[in-house]
């Protein structure tokens, strides 16, 4: 039975279809837009409609030339054609069977007219089902209805020849995990722990994409313990499993990879506050230290903000997700260095070095705290309720999110007669820094200050 919700999809296909049985071809929904027909939940908002056919990609691109808005073929040698038509995006694919070459990071794609072969290459049973069309019927060869049903992730063949197939898969399974609330076929879970070291061969941007999937799913704990638990992770991000220790083994305090992941699921789900998230703690196996009983992790921020980067780098992600992820992780801590009470200062000191990233630090500061002591929790959840009212009234007095001196650097050498140099900086940090201390002055009073700097640094 071919659920109700399933009309908006088929109306947007039903064009394609008529073109390509039209012409001697056999056409098929596939793919996630099959899948969530079937899941219980209601699909929200749009949806991609992929699909696969008999027709090559030259023939596709021939048969749609007059009907797309728009084609793009730059899949095309993997047999892929894009179209969009009305808003709506299509892809849509010659029936294939790809897989790896031993020592590849590139699939070598053959293709065929069998589209139950097809459907066998594809990673999931959930994901190997297709709609005919135009007479819609399911063709669903490897029970992928029965494996949605039962909360099952198996694969449509031997798992080892998937894996072995595409790598990626492996770590696709942990985001499938857990954004479907499934468990892993023993067999499944069996053949990935047996060959981790096979996703060495796929290429760093993938990892990271499909790691950055994973993390948006709505609680990413069950994929990230499959990670850890088949071995995956020690492949792509060896510093998650140096985590997995107790801050205190003496008292048994809790353990800092458990502790990561609760705070990852604490967070909404947003990439660049999730990967804060995953690498907050990231320096304290480094930095963990015993004195009297006692253990202390010193400057765990800032050795963890360094491997930050260098384990994003290695990842490939971009100089500005390196920059923000960085960035929350170093000032992770910086809540609590004010224990005393937030002074006009303190709060305008945290605001400016959080910057744009304000609200993000504030998310990851909360859900640090992750204590069962709901005495200590609450005090915390306060102090954060009282910081948060601090900067909205201090908002309220002051331009806050473009806290800058009253005069410029252009200002500064014209009154001091100075060239451009170093000395400009210097003297703008001073006025900052007066600005963070003691609020807005004046720009006459901003020149006295200067004057009075200049005579003293010379």
């Amino acid at each position: 039975m071919i659920p109700e919700r399933a009309k908006p999809i088929l109306d947007a296909a039903e064009p394609l279809a008529e073109m390509f049985t039209g012409a001697g071809h056999r056409i098929y929904l596939v793919g996630g837009v099959v899948r969530d027909l079937f899941l219980p939940r209601n699909r929200e908002g749009g949806f991609d409609i992929d699909l696969t056919t008999t027709a090559d990609p030259d023939e596709i691109q021939r048969l749609i030339a007059g009907w797309a808005d728009a084609v793009w073929t730059q899949g095309a040698r993997f047999g892929t054609i894009g179209a969009k038509k009305d808003g709506q995006d299509f892809e849509i694919t010659t029936h294939r069977a790809e897989a790896y070459m031993a020592e590849s990071r590139n699939p070598v794609v053959e293709f065929t007219d069998d589209v139950t072969l097809d459907l066998s290459r594809r990673d999931f049973t959930i994901n190997a089902m297709a709609l005919s069309l135009p007479d819609v019927e399911l063709i669903d060869p490897f029970g992928g209805v029965d494996d949605l049903q039962a909360g099952v992730l198996r694969t449509p063949g031997p798992p080892t020849d998937s894996f072995e197939d595409d790598p990626l898969r492996m770590l696709r399974a942990a985001r499938f995990l857990a954004g479907y609330g499934l468990k892993a076929d023993p067999a499944l879970a069996t053949a990935v722990a047996s060959m981790p070291e096979r996703l060495s061969i796929v290429s760093e941007e993938r990892i990271r994409d499909e790691l950055d999937k994973l993390m948006v799913v709505e609680d990413p704990t069950a994929g990230l313990w499959f990670l850890m638990n088949t071995g995956l992770a020690d492949e792509f991000f060896p510093e998650l499993p140096e985590m997995r220790l107790e801050q205190d083994p003496i008292h048994r305090h809790k353990d800092v990879l458990a502790h990561t992941f609760a705070v990852v699921a604490n967070t909404r789900p947003t990439r660049i506050v999730r990967l804060a998230a995953l690498f907050h703690d990231i320096g304290k196996p480094k930095t963990r230290s015993f004195n009297d009983g006692k253990v202390s992790f010193h400057h765990h921020e800032v050795v963890g903000a360094r491997m930050t980067r260098d384990r994003m780098r290695a990842l490939k992600y971009s100089k500005e997700d390196i920059a923000d992820v960085a960035k929350l992780v170093y000032l992770h801590l910086r809540f609590h260095t004010y224990s005393m009470g937030w002074t006009d200062a303190a709060v305008r000191r945290f605001v400016r070095d959080a910057d744009d990233l304000l609200d993000e630090l504030i998310e990851l500061t909360r859900c640090d705290c992750t204590t069962r002591n709901q005495r200590k929790a609450d005090m915390l959840s306060r102090r954060m309720d009282e910081l948060e009212e601090r900067i909205a009234d201090l908002r309220a007095q002051e331009e806050l999110s473009a806290m800058r001196p009253a005069i410029d650097g252009n200002e500064i050498m014209t009154h001091l007669g100075i060239t451009p140099g170093r000395e400009i900086g210097e003297a703008l940090d001073y006025l900052l820094e007066i600005r963070i201390d003691e609020g807005e002055i004046s720009r006459e009073e901003s020149f006295k200050r200067i004057d009075a700097w200049w005579k003293a640094r010379n």
